[in-house]
């Protein structure tokens, strides 16, 4: 029964056709109209793995670091208790290099010892840590698979991904193996105040995500990797359809780094502090509606003032795409290589002007290690700081101590001189 009203209604609906599809004839059976993911399943599932890490922690000996424990039972003693545990962790991850080179989160293996990677046929190897990027919160490792070769995914192309496409979701959720959810996707560019990774933008679909599902893979129609599944949001630790993958783009520059070499991710040096245009904003500026991001600052010497850009500048996109806030800025620059050069679409004085920016890398210096690109200096000492010139004449100090505003929340760092 529930054959004939499923078939009556498709041949309903493709008979209110009047495309190429209904020119094409009707279904005569359920067959015809069958519709299954299996193909794309079988075809990119081998690509998919679990990743186990095994991490040596510290012991908290509690009562035992006592004074008064330590003298009554002695050194002696306190010395043949277990200093340390192991703990286990459990991810999936996605070989996209045929020698077996597999992306999966920072989080999964952070201060791994070992790392085992067992892939869909069951067939285990032990893995190297390659890179470990702690901003978008991703790690490389090598299949140790003496020269084999694996199946893999290409790279997709996450900016080609449209609100509505569907997609699928791969990973080993609550350990377990190969379990397959789809969906569709739900944002394109989705930015995240939340502290998921710290580039705060993401593919957010409603294909199920798990945990365990982290490192696993979402995939587009084409078989190609749209994204790696990085988080949930939840009230209850599962899944309630809001799921979020690192796009592909940052994939792909993470992923470059490590085959050459690299021991961490450099990105470009933009030069210049920028803020959210809104509602008030765009006002003021002269604008129909809020677009893009208002430059604040230039810095002296740095790409953007070489490219012309000045402050009070709207940056409405970059190579083509579109820039809807800070975050969105920072993630166009993370996923270009830090040398070459891009095209800036701003708005000046209600005029579109083009201007080509020319990358550099900023130096390996002390600030560095300190602030990211997107940070705002509020105070220095318990000096104000309103202009980059008025940082600069700050005078020599032993100690820094600097406040800055990250993510809308202001914090204090302390810098030696």
């Amino acid at each position: 029964m529930k054959r004939s009203i499923l078939v009556a209604a498709l041949l309903a609906i493709a008979a209110l056709s009047n495309g190429p599809a209904a020119a094409q004839g009707l279904p005569k059976s359920v067959e015809q109209v069958k519709l299954s993911f299996a193909p794309l399943v079988k075809a990119v599932s081998p690509a998919v793995v679990n990743v186990y890490a095994r991490t040596r922690v510290r012991q908290n000996l509690g009562p035992f670091n006592d004074p008064n424990f330590r003298r009554f039972f002695g050194e002696e003693f306190l010395r043949s208790l277990p200093q340390e545990r192991l703990q286990n962790s459990l991810g999936s991850g996605v070989i996209v290099r045929e020698k077996g080179l597999v992306v999966t989160n920072n989080h999964v293996v952070r201060g791994a010892s070992e790392i085992r990677i067992v892939l869909a046929d069951r067939r285990e190897f032990d893995g190297e840590l390659l890179l470990a990027d702690e901003r978008s919160d991703l790690a490389i490792l090598r299949i140790k698979g003496d020269g084999q070769s694996f199946p893999y995914l290409e790279m997709g192309d996450a900016d080609a991904a449209e609100v509505g496409d569907l997609a699928v979701a791969i990973g080993n959720p609550f350990g377990l193996n190969q379990t397959v959810t789809f969906g569709i996707v739900s944002a394109t560019a989705r930015t995240m105040q939340a502290r998921i990774n710290q580039s705060g933008f993401f593919i957010q679909t409603d294909a199920a995500i798990n945990p365990g599902n982290s490192g696993g893979a979402l995939v587009a129609m084409d078989g190609k990797l749209l994204g790696i599944n990085t988080a949930i949001f939840s009230r209850s630790g599962g899944s309630i359809g809001i799921g979020f993958a690192t796009p592909s783009g940052i994939v792909a520059r993470v992923v470059d780094s490590a085959e050459k070499g690299a021991k961490r991710v450099v990105r470009p040096w933009f030069g210049a502090a920028v803020q959210t245009v809104t509602a008030e904003f765009a006002n003021s500026l002269g604008l129909e509606r809020p677009i893009g991001v208002v430059v604040r600052n230039v810095a002296p010497g740095s790409p953007a003032e070489k490219a012309g850009l000045r402050s009070s500048d709207v940056i409405a996109a970059i190579n083509g795409q579109s820039v809807d806030d800070e975050r969105a800025l920072n993630f166009r620059l993370a996923t270009l290589p830090p040398e070459g050069s891009t095209e800036l679409k701003v708005l000046r004085a209600q005029r579109e002007v083009t201007l080509t920016l020319a990358f550099a890398v900023q130096p390996n210096t002390v600030a560095s290690r300190y602030f990211r690109p997107g940070d705002q200096v509020m105070s220095v000492n318990d000096q104000p700081v309103e202009s980059v010139g008025r940082l600069r004449d700050m005078p020599a100090a032993a100690q820094w101590k600097i406040v800055i505003r990250r993510d809308g929340q202001a914090m204090t760092i302390s810098v030696r001189g």
